[in-house]
């Protein structure tokens, strides 16, 4: 017998919120990210705390016919180095639907579409001081086509199996939040279905 998920969000819905923002002041406004100062009252105490609003954006973890999994390498400078990723990329409004823009990242990352899409999991990256939410589907049936990257990309396709990525993950050596989140959440969702 399947065990019932505890839904924690509702209960904590009905408990009061400990923090009350008082204030809201932009900071910086970039076209990526806006970053605000908030000042906000913790039971009590009022203080200062930084909140990065982003738009949110969509990732996709495509699957080859062969079962591997096409990954990306690019250039991050925040990390001053290469990085293997999913293909994923900022929504271009606010009320821009994720698979869509999942759909539009893979085709200018990597070239390939695909007709076979399923959503995987909503992950939030950094919860204590950002709201950005990425939307990351799984893609089969891929068909080719050409690349299309931004001005300022250059990415590299690279060919994967899964647990290969998993034992990247595991040494240390794939570090991006999304790519780790996709790539274990996918490897659970096989198991389950084996069984």
């Amino acid at each position: 017998m399947k065990e019932e998920t505890k839904d924690f969000q509702k209960e904590d819905a009905e408990v009061k919120k400990p923090v009350t923002l008082l204030e809201r002041t932009l900071k910086y406004k970039g076209s990526v990210l806006e970053v605000y100062d908030d000042y906000v009252d913790v039971g009590g105490h009022k203080t200062h705390w930084d909140f990065i609003h982003h738009m949110g954006a969509a990732a996709v973890l495509p699957v080859l016919a062969n079962g591997k999994i096409l990954m990306v390498k690019q250039f991050r400078h925040a990390l001053n180095r290469y990085t293997l990723e999913i293909p994923a990329g900022k929504r271009d409004s606010e009320d821009e639907d994720f698979l869509l823009c999942a759909k539009r990242e893979l085709q200018e990352e990597t070239g390939f579409s695909s007709a076979n899409w399923e959503f995987l999991l909503f992950v939030n990256t950094t919860v204590a001081f950002l709201d950005e939410k990425i939307g990351i589907y799984v893609a089969k049936d891929l068909q080719k086509g050409e690349q299309h990257f931004d001005v300022d990309e250059e990415i590299f396709l690279e060919e994967w199996e899964l647990s290969d990525l998993q034992e990247l993950i595991f040494a240390g050596k794939l570090t991006d939040g999304k790519t780790v989140a996709a790539i274990q959440s996918y490897a659970v969702k096989l198991q389950k279905e084996k069984q």
